[in-house]
């Protein structure tokens, strides 16, 4: 389970590999990897545009 700290300017995400999304396993948002968790940075200022789905 993924926890989540709301901070001034965005949100620092602590999460194991399984739970990565595909943004954050590319580094296409700020991620460090301590041990077995990682750190993931998402900003307020940075666009949250998801991927149209292929799937329809």
């Amino acid at each position: 389970m993924a926890v989540r700290i709301k901070l001034p300017g965005g949100t620092l995400k602590v999460k194991v590999y399984r739970e990565l999304r595909g943004r954050e396993r590319e580094r296409r948002v700020p991620v460090m990897k301590v041990g077995s968790l990682y750190f993931v940075w998402w900003s307020n200022s940075q666009p949250h545009n998801k991927p149209q789905d292929s799937r329809h």
